[in-house]
């Protein structure tokens, strides 16, 4: 009978936010999966928990995934963690839950500290309705063609960034979205933690002069339903549906995908939108 998967949630900063049920799964397991086996080895040797620890990060996902389910299929249980808060979101071990579920294991969630939930609550923006979009791409197209998918997303939008690409990151959004209210978390529950709420134009003026330090989660202002009305109005009067849907597939969007968009943008059914771009 094959065993169990357990996706163990560790702290983000703080060792007191392990919660009971981490540590028993932790202790009962056969062995634990680890993104960073030396950084999970401080965690284990603080709690006093002896377990075999082997590598499982985004470089060897694969081939250490189809070690691990060998192993879970021939009985035994093992727990993956991340170096901090919970194992699948933007890290590999959303692939071994693929693999997982394709294999007929159980997997179980033993939930616990999140860094984008905290940056969200604490951010003074909506918390009703969000979008997390994790870290942009680094090459320029990818970007791009992400950051314009969001230009009229009404939702709350949260993504995780390093420092060193903090300023940047910053510069795009304000390119974009321009000077939207943003809230920018650093070092949650850590000795240094720090939220800035403030517009883009004065995270910019903030970090040209502060160096960034820590891993940052960035939680950024939807569009108001005044703007997008506006922009509905105003920014594609002089524009055919035909000639909107072709920008977008000339900036690398599919077809489907950029009737999608540009039915959202002018507040059209897409159906209307689809007969238009017939012959594009």
């Amino acid at each position: 009978m094959p065993g169990c998967i357990y996706l163990v949630a560790t702290p983000i900063g703080n060792l007191k936010d392990i919660t009971l049920r981490a540590l028993e799964t932790l202790q009962s397991v056969d062995f634990i999966a680890a993104e960073d086996t030396r950084q999970t080895l401080k965690l284990l040797n603080h709690f006093n928990i002896k377990k075999p620890l082997i590598s499982y990060h985004e470089h060897n996902k694969y081939e250490s995934g189809e070690k691990i389910i060998k192993r879970v299929l021939e009985g035994e249980n093992m727990a993956l963690v991340t170096d901090a808060g919970t194992p699948g979101i933007s890290d590999p071990g959303e692939a071994l839950v693929k693999m997982a579920i394709e294999n007929n294991i159980n997997v179980y969630l033993i939930p616990g500290p999140t860094a984008f939930v905290y940056g969200l609550v604490v951010s003074g923006l909506n918390t009703s309705r969000f979008v997390f979009e994790g870290f942009l791409p680094t090459d320029k197209k990818g970007r791009r063609e992400r950051l314009d998918a969001l230009l009229n997303e009404e939702r709350t939008i949260i993504f995780y960034e390093a420092p060193h690409k903090l300023l940047r990151t910053l510069e795009d959004l304000y390119k974009t979205f321009g000077d939207r209210k943003i809230s920018i978390c650093r070092e949650l529950t850590k000795k240094y933690e720090e939220v800035i709420r403030c517009t883009l134009s004065q995270a910019l003026e903030i970090f040209k002069e502060k160096k960034p330090l820590g891993e940052f989660v960035l939680v950024l202002e939807g569009i108001s339903k005044e703007e997008l009305e506006r922009k509905k109005t105003e920014d594609f009067k002089d524009i055919s549906i035909e000639e909107h849907v072709k920008m977008y597939i000339e900036k690398g969007f599919s077809k489907m995908e950029a009737i999608k968009m540009v039915a959202k943008e002018r507040g059209l059914p897409k159906s209307e939108v689809y007969k238009k771009a017939l012959n594009v």
